[in-house]
């Protein structure tokens, strides 16, 4: 069976260079830097043309996962937008305070959505308990949970994603995802037995501009995606 690989992108030239490095799903974002916000409608239009699905990142602003009625009102807005725009599903999450899921919420977002696909980001991984979270998402009726095992990178919780396959027993994707590169790819889908992962394929841009920088309107040590890491990590999965 075929390993499907998700790269998110927040550009143009992202989205570009993904599709042509040869993903079969993009999650498409504004402000990769600060872990994806809500695409823009021009983004959205230009990846309306794409030859893969489209997942739209649904997260109104940086900030924990927490969101209140004027959150939920811009991202049942962002979610009409994708589908008037004709992409293939959504990108959801919220937490309480205490981290667990905010199932109430999660359930207006995933009935709002309804006829389009699903993916759980990584609200999940601010659960204090993942195995019990698993158990709501299957009930929300999600297509994949995007994960890193609920510790900052995919490579270093495992065991969590391990664990969580075994029990998500097809009634759920588990997908690894952050800090996913060619070279650990492999590790990570032999450990999880996972069907599909996620990264960035991203590399450092070279010509940062310090002017940009200094007023705040660029990243110190910005990164790119780059369809040539998209081909390594396909060929790195492809070898298994």
């Amino acid at each position: 069976m075929t390993i499907l690989l998700e790269v998110c992108v927040d550009s143009p030239r992202g989205l570009a260079a993904a599709i042509e490095g040869g993903a079969d799903r993009i999650e498409l974002c504004s402000a990769l830097e600060i872990g994806g916000l809500t695409p823009v409608a021009g983004m959205m239009k230009a990846a309306a043309a794409a030859p893969i699905p489209v997942y739209a990142m649904i997260r109104p602003h940086a900030g924990p996962f927490v969101f209140d009625s004027g959150d939920e009102a811009a991202m049942m807005a962002d979610i009409d937008a994708v589908r008037a725009f004709g992409l293939a599903g959504v990108v959801i999450g919220a937490n309480r305070e205490d981290g667990t899921l905010d199932m109430p919420l999660l359930r207006r977002l995933k009935a709002h959505a309804a006829g389009l696909g699903s993916t759980l980001h990584r609200a999940f991984d601010l659960v204090p308990d993942p195995d019990a979270a698993l158990e709501q998402a299957v009930e929300l009726g999600c297509e994949r949970i995007l994960t890193s095992g609920c510790i900052p990178k995919a490579i270093d919780g495992l065991e969590t994603l391990t664990r969580l396959s075994r029990k998500a027993a097809g009634r759920i994707s588990i997908m690894p995802g952050s800090g996913v590169r060619p070279a650990n790819a492999p590790q990570i889908l032999r450990a999880t037995g996972a069907r599909e992962i996620h990264g960035s394929c991203s590399s450092p841009v070279s010509n940062v501009d310090p002017r940009a920088v200094a007023f705040g309107f660029e990243a110190a040590s910005p990164n790119r995606t780059d369809a040539s890491i998209v081909r390594q990590m396909r060929e790195a999965i492809d070898s298994l």
